[in-house]
């Protein structure tokens, strides 16, 4: 089966590259190119495409708002493509909670890996985007969709270091994780243990994901830079162009960056910072998978689990694509499937804090 892709982008020279990269595949078409909303709209009517790569900065109607209205009114796969800088990593966190599958930077001559790393990327993300689960409809910003106090001045009790034998608890996750982590992280008390958090996104999205999070959560959350003390009541995210592990310092521990080869295709990787916890934190310790592609993450959840840790994965229908977790728990490494909606609250039990 060909998936039929539909490229919108203002820029003349944009539309051709994404088009002949696209059809590079043999497993892809692109059946047309759109300069504007207005064109998208009545293209997506003549044409049904399978999927969609939409510009965030468009004349007229903006990436965003054309994106909320299709997804109230027929939705279907989106794959950001967005220009990595920090105004932009703001507005493409923005459309992944409205309903966009996955987001990619736009092609650049000097990109690591060059032309062919970024083919083989957008491909990869079209496919994903094409076999994800939509969650439809347009959800609320971050900083407005939590019950959980939102400002510091909501954060009762002062960060504390943690040591050895207190619980600390492990996330990772891909497609679909902004908002999945989003959902975990706002049933999370201000008091929560330490946090650490693996997210597969381009490198700079991390500090901007951080950022938003810190808005939502009682809990602080912070883009981790290595060296860090690991305190309760706070949320570690992996920085996208490192490795996150947790070592021992001293009676207690603190966050190490490696920005090393990738592993399982990826870095940050969840599999490193599952492992680091085995080495580091052992049973205390737990784990939990959610919605992505491919398999990162899933072996080092069965090694913490046979080292005495308890482990989740969320559930097939909470995910927008059901890849991470179902490998997980096809190897044993899942202890208790949960819906990412029930998810804070089975941690929290697991803890003895609900």
């Amino acid at each position: 089966m060909t998936i039929r892709v539909l490229v919108i982008d203002d820029s003349a020279l944009m539309r051709a590259l994404l088009s002949e990269f696209i059809n590079r595949s043999p497993g892809m078409e692109v059946v047309g190119c759109a300069p504007d909303a207005q064109t998208a709209r009545e293209m997506i009517k003549t044409l049904a495409p399978d999927v969609l790569t939409l510009d965030v900065q468009m004349p007229g109607m903006d990436g965003l708002e054309f994106l909320e209205r299709l997804m109230r009114l027929r939705p279907m796969p989106v794959v950001m493509v967005s220009a990595l800088t920090q105004a932009g990593s703001e507005t493409t966190l923005r459309a992944l909670e409205l309903g966009a599958v996955e987001v990619i930077g736009k092609p650049r001559a000097d990109a690591p890996g060059g032309t062919g790393e970024y083919i083989r990327e957008l491909q990869e993300k079209i496919r994903v985007a094409h076999g994800a689960r939509l969650r439809g409809g347009a959800r609320p910003p971050v900083a407005a969709a939590a019950s959980a106090p939102a400002s510091p001045q909501g954060r009762a009790l002062p960060p504390r270091p943690v040591g050895s034998g207190e619980r600390i608890l492990f996330v990772g996750a891909s497609t679909g994780g902004t908002e999945a982590i989003r959902v975990l992280l706002a049933g999370m008390p201000a008091s929560c243990p330490p946090i650490l958090v693996v997210q597969h996104m381009p490198e700079n999205f991390t500090a901007s994901f951080a950022r938003r999070l810190d808005g939502l959560c009682a809990p602080r959350v912070l883009e981790a830079q290595g060296g860090e003390r690991i305190e309760s009541g706070t949320v570690y995210v992996a920085p996208g162009w490192a490795h996150l592990r947790i070592v021992r310092a001293g009676a207690g521990y603190r966050t190490e960056t490696l920005a090393t080869a990738p592993v399982n295709r990826h870095r940050p990787s969840v599999d490193v910072l599952f492992d680091s916890a085995v080495e580091a934190v052992g049973r205390p310790a737990l784990g939990v998978i959610l919605t992505g592609m491919g398999k990162d993450g899933a072996h080092g959840l069965l090694r913490m689990r046979e080292a005495g840790a308890r482990t989740f994965g969320q559930d097939e229908n909470s995910c927008v694509v059901y890849g991470m977790p179902r490998e997980a728990a096809r190897i044993g490494a899942v202890e208790e499937v949960v819906p990412i909606e029930e998810m804070a609250g089975r941690v929290l039990l697991a803890l003895g804090r609900s």
